[in-house]
């Protein structure tokens, strides 16, 4: 039922890396707070850390500076430092953070569409009861 064209078949033998080339994308993108961080910079364009920690409910302020620092290390965002006083540190998405705007398209999209379904199924899994053994 997959698209041949889309869906490379798996490397026998590998190691789950090998078998799944998205891994290491789906690790990078798709980690927790990742994808809101990119998603609000990519919205609201360059923002202070405290607009990104306002936007982001839930994280903590630990937490977005750890996310910050991989996603600039990972080259997604850009971090401009201005020695003002006080000190002014913004974000923006970089060129490379922006090229994953028609994948997150693609998952607004697949989510508007069969997200009903997942919960269906989940709701009728669920009824059922976990699998027997």
């Amino acid at each position: 039922m997959t698209d041949s064209t889309t869906w490379a078949p798996a490397v026998a033998g590998g190691d789950p890396e090998s078998a799944c080339p998205i891994s290491p994308v789906v690790d990078i993108v798709f980690s927790r707070w990742t994808t809101p961080i990119l998603w609000s910079l990519h919205a609201f364009g360059r923002q202070r850390f405290v607009e990104l920690q306002r936007r982001i409910t839930g994280i903590t302020p630990k937490v977005l500076t750890q996310r910050l620092r991989q996603l600039e290390r990972d080259g997604l965002i850009t971090r401009t430092y201005h020695p003002e006083v006080p000190p002014r540190v913004e974000y923006e998405i970089s060129d490379l953070g922006l090229s994953l705007a028609p994948l997150f398209a693609h998952l607004a999209e697949w989510a508007g569409t069969h997200l009903d379904r997942v919960e269906e199924a989940r709701r009728g899994y669920d009824a059922t009861g976990a699998p027997r053994s």
